[in-house]
C-alpha cells in the first residue's frame, strides 16, 4: 500500500443487492485520525431483474444523487455498473488512492476472530460456513470474486458479523445439548450484527467520556432484523441470536426465540416441510405475522387509532426487549448504560419509551423530553438522576468496515 493510499471501497454483497460506501480514512481528510470522509455511497438492487436499479451519490463533489434503471444481469455487472459510477466523479477504482476493498462477510464461525486479508484459504472457509448462513454467505462470496476481478492486486478484507461475539465464554455460547452432535455439526451461538455492536458500545463509552474497557454496556440494535448484546469492558459476553439470525427479539418478519418443539407440532399436525416452517419463521412471523406489518412507524399509527391487533404486536415486542435488558443486566452485574441503535432504535422515540418504562429500581429512566428529540449524533435521553445512562447511538456498520479494514492493510 503506498502512502497515498488512504481510500478504502465497502461492499455489502447481497443476493440480489449491492450496498457500497467509499470512504477517504486520511486523517487529514477532515473526518479526524478514525473518523473517515465519505466520498460517495450508492446501492444497486434487484440485480438479475429487468428492472434493476442503481442509485449513486457523490458526496465528495456535493453533486446530486443519480439514479439509473435497467437490467443489471448479475454482480459482476453490478460493481462494474459502481465503478463507472465512481470514474465519473474521479473515484475510480484504478485509482493509486484506493487502498483496500472491505467486504461485509455474514458468518465466520469461530475461525476468524478478526477482520481478515481474503485469500483461497479463507474463501475456503467462508465457503464451508454456507450450511449455517445459506442465504448469507453465498452472496459475499459472489461480491468478494467479482471485486477481486476487477482488482486482483489489491488487498479484500473480510470484516465478520460474527467477529465481535467471538469472546463469547463457552457457557454463553454452547447450547444445552449433545456435545459431540454440537462440534460434529458447529451447533452454537454465534451471534450477528457483531460490526454495529462493536461500533455502538465503543461510541457509548466515548458519549460517557471513559475508556471502552471500563464501561458494561447493553446494546439494543433494533431494525427489520433486530438483537441485543451484553458488551463488558468492550468485550461482548452474551448475544441474542444465535446459530443463526432467527433467535432473539421480536422481529420485523422473524419470530426470535420460540419453543423449538414448535417445528416439531407443525410438520406433524400441520403437515408443513421443512421449507414451509422456515418461510413461517423467517419471513411471515414477528411483527408483520402479529399484526400484518412490519414497519414501526405504520404499527404506531395504528395504535393511535385504536388498532388492538398493532397494540398487541407492539406489547409483545416491548415484552421481549425488557427480558433481554432484564437477563443481560443480571449477566453483566452492574450496567453503566442502555444503547438503542438502528432504524426502529434510532427513531422511535415510543420503543425507547415503553422498553425502559418501570424499570426505574434497576437505574433505568428516560426523559420525555430528550427522548423526543430526532438527531443524528449521539445522546443522552435518560435524565441526570438515573443510575443507568439511556443512550441513543446512531450505528455505521461501513465506517466500522472501513476502520478495521484499513487498519489492517496499513498495518
Amino acid at each position: 500500500m503506498t502512502a497515498t493510499a488512504t481510500r478504502v471501497l465497502v461492499l455489502n454483497s447481497g443476493s440480489s443487492s449491492v450496498k457500497y460506501q467509499l470512504l477517504d480514512m486520511n486523517p487529514d481528510s477532515g473526518g479526524g485520525p478514525a473518523a473517515g470522509t465519505r466520498l460517495a455511497v450508492g446501492l444497486v438492487e434487484r440485480i438479475g431483474e429487468e428492472t434493476s436499479r442503481l442509485a449513486h451519490t457523490p458526496l465528495a463533489t456535493g453533486g446530486d444523487k443519480r439514479e439509473t434503471e435497467g437490467p443489471i444481469a448479475d454482480h459482476e455487472a453490478a460493481l462494474k455498473a459502481v465503478a463507472a459510477e465512481l470514474s465519473a466523479d474521479g473515484l475510480g477504482l484504478d485509482s493509486p488512492q484506493l487502498a483496500a476493498i472491505g467486504h461485509r462477510v455474514v458468518h465466520g464461525g469461530l475461525k476468524f476472530t478478526a477482520p481478515t486479508v481474503i485469500d483461497d484459504a479463507v474463501l475456503q472457509e467462508i465457503e464451508r460456513l454456507v450450511p449455517v448462513a445459506p442465504l448469507h454467505n453465498p452472496a459475499n462470496i459472489t461480491g468478494i470474486r467479482t471485486a477481486q476481478a476487477l482488482r486482483p492486486d489489491l488487498p479484500q478484507v473480510a470484516v465478520f458479523d460474527t467477529a465481535f461475539h467471538t469472546t463469547m465464554p463457552e457457557y454463553a455460547a454452547r447450547y444445552a445439548i449433545d456435545v459431540a452432535t454440537a462440534d460434529a455439526h458447529r451447533i452454537r451461538r454465534y451471534g450477528f450484527h457483531g460490526t454495529s455492536h462493536a461500533y455502538v458500545s465503543r461510541k457509548t463509552a466515548e458519549l460517557l467520556g471513559k475508556d471502552p474497557s471500563e464501561v458494561n454496556v447493553i446494546v439494543l440494535h433494533l431494525g427489520n432484523g433486530a438483537s441485543a448484546s451484553a458488551v463488558a469492558g468492550g468485550r461482548c459476553v452474551d448475544t441474542s441470536m444465535g446459530l443463526t439470525p432467527l433467535e432473539g427479539l421480536v422481529m420485523g418478519t422473524r419470530s426470535g426465540d420460540i419453543d423449538p418443539a414448535v417445528t416439531f407440532h407443525l410438520k406433524r399436525v400441520a403437515g408443513m416441510s421443512e421449507d414451509d416452517v422456515d418461510v413461517l419463521l423467517n419471513k411471515k412471523s414477528g411483527l408483520v405475522g402479529l399484526c400484518g406489518d412490519n414497519d414501526m412507524r405504520e404499527i404506531r399509527r395504528r395504535i393511535e387509532e385504536g388498532d388492538e391487533r398493532a397494540r398487541l404486536a407492539f406489547d409483545i415486542y416491548i415484552h421481549r426487549l425488557k427480558k433481554y435488558i432484564g437477563a443481560y443486566t443480571a449477566v453483566l452485574g452492574r450496567v453503566d448504560a442502555v444503547a438503542f441503535t438502528a432504524g426502529v432504535g434510532e427513531n422511535a422515540a415510543p420503543v425507547r419509551a415503553a422498553a425502559l418504562a418501570g424499570l426505574e429500581e434497576m437505574g433505568l429512566a428516560v426523559d420525555a423530553d430528550l427522548n423526543a428529540v430526532r438527531s443524528g449524533e449521539p445522546r443522552l435521553i435518560s435524565p441526570e438522576y438515573a443510575r443507568v445512562a439511556a443512550a441513543v447511538v446512531p450505528t455505521d456498520e461501513e465506517l466500522e468496515i472501513a476502520q478495521q479494514t484499513y487498519a489492517l492493510v496499513s498495518a
